[in-house]
């Protein structure tokens, strides 16, 4: 006999602009507990002291984060110079220090170096898996790692202003996987000095954008009348760049068994089977036929 789910069928995504000092897994557990919300997930970890966009996926849209977490993602950082930490941020010990402080003309000469596809080492404190372990476990029990860089596309990064002499804001426009510690880390590097974040802020991921986020406190306090609530988007916010496939009843009724249907004139590629205005599933269009990925189940 099928345990019984707790909590209530729940599908699409909130917009949740996270406040500091709590992890991206608090956050979704926040959100579990405010909904009732028999599943939920979040799309793209944020760090304990980051602020921002946590895209939260629930019910069966936590079936479409993948497509979220590929997408580009906007955020505004502050880089302390001449101190480095451990972490990389606010949060981590200060070790190596340095009395240079780069002007604006010279942090404008060096970003051209970190723009486009650039080589990044991520912070010793990440979620990244050495042999099978979370590196910042590793990093808390004094074990040294060796992290190996990887390639990530930075789409643009502007000097927003300098605050004073040790403190400057900047944005940035990235792609999956990119480290901003690590970004300003190497930054100041380049620029002969060293540095960790002090603020970190992400405003946007792919559809998700800073103006329409709201705090948990916001949360709470609108979903007390549940069938008001405006903020719960649709499952296929996270599809917005995937073509949208409408099938026959029939052929929906196939799909949602796992089967196969088909779809002439269809190019091949990865799609959104729709039944009437109704997403029902995400599939994969070959040779004119239409192959079921993740069904959903609503």
């Amino acid at each position: 006999m099928a345990r019984k789910k707790r909590g209530i069928p729940i599908h699409g995504w909130l917009n949740i602009d996270k406040p500091a000092g709590m992890s991206s897994a608090q956050v979704v557990g926040a959100v579990k507990r405010i909904t009732n919300a028999q599943k939920a997930g979040h799309a793209g970890t944020l760090d304990p002291f980051a602020t921002g966009i946590l895209p939260i996926a629930l019910g069966e849209a936590t079936k479409t984060v993948g497509y979220i977490v590929s997408d580009v993602k906007n955020y505004q950082f502050t880089a302390r110079w001449g101190q480095a930490t451990n972490t990389d941020d606010i949060e981590g010990h200060v070790g190596d220090q340095s009395d240079i402080r780069p002007s604006s003309q010279i942090i404008e000469n060096t970003i051209p170096n970190f723009l486009g596809t650039i080589s990044q080492r991520p912070p010793a404190f990440s979620a990244i898996k050495i042999d099978g372990k979370r590196a910042y476990k590793l990093a808390r029990e004094g074990v040294e790692v060796e992290i190996p860089e990887r390639d990530v596309e930075i789409h643009a990064l502007t000097l927003v202003r300098l605050i004073d002499p040790d403190h400057a804001v900047f944005d940035v426009c990235c792609g999956k996987g990119t480290y901003i510690r690590s970004l300003a880390r190497d930054l100041a590097i380049k620029m002969g000095t060293v540095a960790h974040l002090t603020e970190l802020r992400r405003t946007r991921v792919g559809p998700f954008l800073e103006n329409d986020a709201i705090s948990l406190d916001k949360l709470e306090k609108l979903w007390q009348c549940p069938a008001e609530f405006e903020a719960l988007l649709p499952i296929t916010t996270a599809l917005d760049d995937i073509p949208a496939v409408a099938i026959t009843e029939t052929q929906a009724i196939r799909f949602r068994h796992g089967n196969d249907v088909a779809t002439p004139n269809l190019a091949d590629g990865i799609v959104c089977a729709m039944d009437g205005n109704n997403p029902i599933g995400i599939a994969k269009v070959d040779e004119e036929r239409l192959f079921p990925i993740r069904v959903f189940n609503i």
